[in-house]
């Protein structure tokens, strides 16, 4: 990464929504969202967007359960971009697999893997993999340990309550980058942020709701932490993963984004208990300036990101693109737009700002 006081990443990150299109009620498969994946992809690497990440699901209204396979898709196709999962389930899955996938990854793409591990905020996995929500941290925390003795040593010897022992065993391929990169994701725990503070790992925070800058206090307990724990604070790199899209007039983004978000979170209320109310104006108060939707044209998402940067000081900002099921043309066009428009624009600002000091 370049120096930190005047760059910003800027990426995209998706589930792979494969949801009904609430204008014309039809269902896009599986196979057409991986494909179109792949497309998006490429237009991000070909107009300078910085990172693009696939997120886990085990559902039927997403496409990705296996992100470093549709990022392999791409990387073959790409030269600059980085390639991340957002998030890896860790909990869940075997983490000498997850370093093998990634680190397989890194080789076709010449180092520019990553993997972001998380807990998980759905929870399909776990009973199809055969784990208890009852272990739901003990997994994460065990797993975590493993995954990082492995990205340090080409020959492991670990024992945990969750996965039998290895002893002395070696795993492959190795990553080009050494180490791999292994971000910590979390929707907002304290002790997530800790945690990767004491490791002196990057860090995620999934803010999706509410206002992006009462993260602050979670950001000055990651510093905090890794402080604390003798990690060269202007080594931490902290990211934000928020919902957005970006139109050639504000209206137009808001009008195109609103019904595809409506009906996705509506789903996810009903799941949740948070009910099926998600309004207009519920939608119209989180893209103001200060809430925690990225809804506009070039200039808006800009000023949106800047912010965001001078509240929580962050390095990488993802922009999820599509909630619910959008027109791919749409999604390409939000893509080519952020990186043509909008990240210039940060990218400018950010450098004016340290020419003045």
């Amino acid at each position: 990464m370049s120096d930190q006081a005047n760059f910003m990443e800027i990426g995209i990150s998706t589930f792979l929504e494969a949801t009904p299109d609430p204008v014309t009620g039809k269902t896009i498969s599986h196979a057409e969202r991986l494909r179109n994946a792949v497309e998006e992809i490429v237009l991000a690497d070909q107009v300078g967007l910085d990172v693009y990440g696939v997120g886990e699901h085990h559902r039927a209204d997403y496409a990705a359960s296996s992100p470093a396979v549709v990022l392999a898709a791409a990387a073959a196709m790409t030269k600059r971009i980085r390639l991340t999962s957002a998030v890896t389930v860790l909990s869940s899955d075997d983490p000498v697999r997850v370093y093998q996938a990634f680190s397989t990854l890194d080789g076709i793409s010449n180092g520019r893997a990553e993997i972001m591990a998380g807990r998980g905020s759905f929870i399909e996995s776990f009973p199809l993999f055969g784990y208890s929500l009852d272990d739901y941290n003990e997994l994460f925390e065990e797993k975590l340990e493993l995954l990082l003795a492995i990205r340090e040593s080409e020959k492991v010897t670990w024992r945990g309550g969750h996965r039998p022992a290895i002893r002395d065993l070696g795993v492959y391929p190795r990553s080009v980058q050494n180490p791999l990169p292994v971000w910590i994701a979390t929707g907002g725990s304290p002790e997530s942020a800790v945690r990767a503070g004491m490791l002196g790992l990057p860090v995620a925070f999934a803010i999706i709701g509410g206002m992006p800058e009462s993260f602050a206090p979670l950001v000055e307990l990651y510093k905090k932490a890794a402080v604390q724990a003798g990690h060269d604070p202007a080594k931490l790199q902290i990211a934000t993963h928020s919902h957005g899209f970006v139109g050639e007039t504000t209206e137009q983004a808001a009008d195109l984004f609103f019904a595809p978000t409506q009906a996705q979170m509506n789903v996810i209320g009903r799941e949740r208990g948070w009910g099926q109310n998600y309004s207009r104006a519920t939608f119209d108060a989180a893209r103001s300036l200060r809430g925690a939707l990225y809804v506009g044209d070039p200039e808006y998402v800009a000023e949106k990101i800047l912010l965001l940067r001078k509240n929580l000081g962050v390095t990488r900002f993802f922009l999820h693109v599509n909630v619910g099921t959008m027109p791919h043309r749409e999604v390409l066009r939000a893509i080519e737009l952020l990186g043509t428009k909008v990240a210039p624009i940060v990218r400018k600002e950010l450098a004016r700002i340290e020419s003045e000091k």
